[in-house]
């Protein structure tokens, strides 16, 4: 039988023939139900598996798949893969970091301009009939608090200086020296210098709720949030009560802790817009994204280093 790809990314469809020439047959299974059965009936067959940071590819899942050689990661997280367990096994893990970086920044960009100047309501408003003129904020002059200033980061912050005439600032777990943005110590003193906060971080145990109750306030109650990057970034229920007490102006968010399931919560609210996970989709990124699999499986299976490894130290 042949040696075989398991495919559990759902929105790649159109671009699975770029990987034709990995020499292994596809099996695709974008759902838990289609994974669990793809698993059990051809684990044995399966040398590679592509997923995505939300999606992941857990312990018991890799102890199923015996001849597993390399996990292959979109985008830049890949907080739900077991590396741990992969390391034990001697498995390859590689990411694809930075290479949907102008689609999301792209996004966050349209989400902070939807939310601060209201989009989203002034068109339900009108398609009501109704001619309500609301004063809300501009971007120029304002100051951009980024939380992870990698590509997607960096993107978003050459938007905002140059396009939008703001002050940057950035919190990373390290300062940069390649730029001249300003540096805060931790995110809540960078929410304290921002009037726009931008979340720009991978998931995991490094960031989980690092964006709580204290820095939400610090934002205070003219400040605006943006998340593409995950949710568990974010202290969901301090966010919720803060935008419920209008402790901050709004929200934005295209990521959520239980995807697809959005709390009914943030729903019900005026000052939130949310968009369903699609920061990073473009044709022009999805290729690009599938093209970095296909160019680490290739160097993989010619013996060559793999072009974006994930660090296994630990």
């Amino acid at each position: 039988m042949t040696d075989a790809l398991l495919v559990l990314v759902e929105t790649i469809n159109d671009y699975l023939p770029i990987l034709d020439g990995c020499g292994l047959g596809r099996i695709v299974a974008p759902t838990p139900a289609s994974r669990a059965e793809a698993i059990q009936l051809h684990g044995e067959r399966i040398r590679a598996v592509l997923t995505r940071g939300p999606l992941g590819l857990y312990a018991e899942e890799i102890e199923a798949l015996p001849n597993l050689q390399i996990i292959c990661v979109i985008g830049a997280g890949y907080e739900h893969v077991d590396l741990q367990a992969a390391r034990k096994r001697g498995i390859t893990v590689t990411n694809g970091a930075g290479v949907n970086a102008s689609a999301v920044a792209d996004h966050a960009m349209a989400l902070l301009l939807a939310l601060v100047r209201n989009i989203p309501n002034a068109d339900a408003g009108v398609r009501r009939g109704e001619w309500s003129k609301v004063m809300r904020p501009s971007l120029a002059g304002k100051r951009l608090g980024i939380l992870g200033l990698g590509a997607v980061g960096l993107a978003i912050a050459k938007r905002a200086a140059l396009g939008f005439d703001m002050t940057v600032s950035y919190h990373n777990r390290q300062p940069r020296s390649d730029v001249s943005y300003s540096y805060s110590a931790s995110a809540l003193a960078l929410a304290g210098a921002s009037d726009f906060l931008v979340l720009a971080t991978p998931g995991g145990a490094a960031t989980a709720q690092l964006i709580d109750k204290a820095v939400l306030q610090a934002l205070g109650c003219e400040g605006f949030l943006v998340n593409i990057g995950r949710g568990s970034v974010v202290a969901t229920a301090d966010l919720i009560e803060a935008l419920q007490q209008r402790q901050i102006a709004g929200a934005a968010l295209d990521v959520f802790d239980d995807e697809p399931s959005v709390p009914d919560e943030l729903k019900a609210l005026s000052n939130v817009v949310l968009t369903p996970h699609v920061a990073g989709l473009s044709p022009e990124s999805t290729r690009a994204t599938v093209q970095m699999v296909a160019d680490n499986l290739a160097a993989f299976y010619a013996g060559k280093p793999v072009l974006t490894p994930v660090p296994m130290s630990g």
